[in-house]
């Protein structure tokens, strides 16, 4: 098999390891064909496994570029939130790739340094051994144990149980979007959990509430008040994004906005809206997460 061929077979592996390092699809894009550049020019003596190979090259890669992009959020104007990525509907069936792809997941591994990040991702999500990560992130196996416990430990602190999209979840969100387009307060209520919080990200480049807004009744207030103004000309079209289900929101049939919701049985749980175009711009390419 000649390099070319061996990357392509491996690329949406590449591609799903570098996203959830950096939280970025663009970013994630970067990463994979610098990677690529790398071992398209590597000397044969140095690959004696190609898939491990090429797995450390992108670890690395995409450590380097997270601490220079961490530089530039801590300036962002208003909430952050990942680069959302459109995903095949089937896509939470592999419900520990669902997770680890999800919108939850991502804000709670932004809380880690780049280098936990990467052990958490490839120990958890990918199945490495502490050995092979060690020798990925340049660090001594008992250096990696330390930071795996710790990374395991403060995930494990901060988040929810997950729930992949299922058909009751498609139901809610039918309700959810005919109540918020009609202005039904109760019903609106009724679907939303209690302590729903929705965060927009608008980068400072749109209008984009920039705190996150907490609570049944202020969520449905805002909603109801985005629904009946800005978004009332809106098309809306039903999505998978980051293994969830989204609703795309299109103006005059250009993206607008992408909202990824999250459901827990019958109740709505955190709704995620993102306006910034930076983040929209490559919203229509279905990805292929692999792990």
């Amino acid at each position: 098999m000649n390099r070319l061929a061996a990357f392509t077979e491996v690329r949406p592996l590449l591609f799903t390891i570098a996203y959830e390092i950096l939280g970025s699809a663009a970013d994630a894009e970067d990463v994979v064909q610098d990677s690529y550049l790398r071992w398209r020019d590597a000397p044969a003596e140095e690959v004696t496994h190609p898939r491990r190979y090429l797995t450390q090259i992108v670890t690395r890669q995409a450590i380097n570029q997270l601490r220079t992009v961490r530089r530039r959020r801590e300036d962002y104007v208003g909430s952050w939130l990942p680069e959302p990525i459109r995903t095949a509907e089937d896509a939470s069936h592999d419900v520990l790739l669902a997770e680890s792809v999800s919108m939850a997941m991502l804000l709670v591994l932004e809380t880690l340094g780049p280098t936990e990040r990467a052990v958490f991702v490839l120990s958890e999500v990918f199945g490495h051994s502490l050995v092979d990560i060690a020798d990925m992130v340049g660090k001594s196996e008992a250096a990696v144990r330390q930071i795996a416990h710790r990374a395991r430990a403060h995930v494990r602190a901060r988040h929810k149980r997950f729930a992949p999209d299922t058909d009751t979840s498609r139901a809610v969100i039918d309700r959810f979007l005919a109540a918020a387009r009609t202005g039904d307060v109760q019903t609106l209520l009724d679907v939303l959990a209690p302590d729903v919080v929705q965060i927009s990200d608008g980068g400072g480049k749109v209008t984009a509430a920039r705190r996150p807004i907490i609570g049944a009744e202020q969520v449905a207030t805002y909603l109801i008040g985005l629904a009946a103004k800005s978004m009332a000309a809106m098309s809306a079209e039903f999505g998978s994004c980051n293994a969830l289900p989204a609703i795309l929101f299109r103006d005059d049939g250009a993206l607008d906005s992408v909202l990824v919701i999250e459901t827990a049985g019958e109740r709505v749980t955190a709704l995620y809206a993102v306006r910034n175009p930076d983040k929209l711009r490559a919203l229509d390419t279905v990805r292929t997460l692999d792990r």
